[in-house]
């Protein structure tokens, strides 16, 4: 039995999800006393695990990007757009001394060769051209040498853009986002503006992604096992099934009595070449 508050979207997902796996059930969605689980799955603590999936990627960033920054004369560059102004106030609270840019897209290429310092190695090239105008310079143009890594906290509509334009320059500079810049994409394939940045996420939830064909967003995939996880547990709980070995979707932890779930995300180098089932 289930007994669950939730929204018209998430109730569709439940039945769905239930439909499919072919199990006798018992929904109730009208107890105002049972469990609420929010309309935004990613962003909202889900039943039994200890924080939301999206809480769980952050605090792995935070920790990748400036707690493990191993070269301590360098900065961190972090990019954002306008509607993330809350987390940027929180990491610039406990990170002051790094480099913060807000960006939207008006005028971002001169933005980011600004940040970058590109338009100085430009200008000498231009200088030297002047020397000999019969000469054909090869020229890759050199960046500031202070930065270390460059974390991007944006969405897909302006990550699709700024991520490639930042990556035409730092050619050597790791990359760092939450799977937020990619949600609103709808195949796999499209993650190639984002090639080899680093994410925190399962490759579990990758594979299972992979397979699935007409995808509408990654972010409904997403939700999609988040729910699939939602009533395995259940499932455990309500069964007595903790001796058993159930493997859940977006974690690679077990279920135990009592002991909120974390989901042990790993850092996953975005890589598009494999993606086959998706165009």
């Amino acid at each position: 039995d289930i007994e669950i508050q939730t929204s018209k979207k998430n109730k569709e997902m439940i039945i769905e999800q239930l439909l499919k796996d072919d199990v006798l059930f018992s929904l109730r969605f009208n107890n105002k006393n049972s469990f609420k689980l929010d309309d935004n799955l990613l962003n909202s603590n889900t039943f039994y695990f200890c924080e939301s999936f999206m809480k769980e990627q952050r605090r792995l960033l935070e920790l990748k990007v400036f707690k493990e920054s191993s070269d301590k004369t360098k900065k961190i560059l972090v990019i954002y757009s306008e509607e993330y102004g809350a987390i940027i106030s929180d990491l610039k609270k406990k990170y002051p001394t790094e480099l913060y840019y807000l960006l939207s897209q008006k005028n971002y290429e001169n933005s980011v060769k600004e940040i970058l310092e590109v338009n100085t190695s430009i200008n000498n090239l231009l200088n030297i051209s002047k020397l000999d105008k019969n000469i054909t310079l090869e020229h890759s143009p050199r960046i500031r040498n202070d930065i270390s890594k460059i974390y991007f906290i944006t969405g897909y509509d302006f990550g699709k853009t700024i991520v490639p334009a930042f990556r035409n320059y730092a050619l050597k500079v790791n990359f760092y986002t939450s799977s937020e810049i990619f949600h609103e994409a709808n195949s796999l394939k499209k993650l190639v503006d984002f090639e080899g940045a680093y994410v925190p996420i399962s490759k579990n939830i990758i594979k299972k992604i992979e397979t699935k064909e007409n995808i509408e967003t990654l972010k409904k995939e997403i939700e999609r096992l988040i729910i699939q996880d939602y009533l395995k547990i259940e499932k455990i709980y309500q069964n007595n099934l903790f001796k058993d070995t159930i493997y859940l979707e977006t974690s690679s932890s077990n279920v135990q009595r009592n002991k909120c779930i974390k989901r042990n995300f790993e850092m996953w180098e975005i890589s598009t070449s494999k993606f086959v089932n998706q165009s």
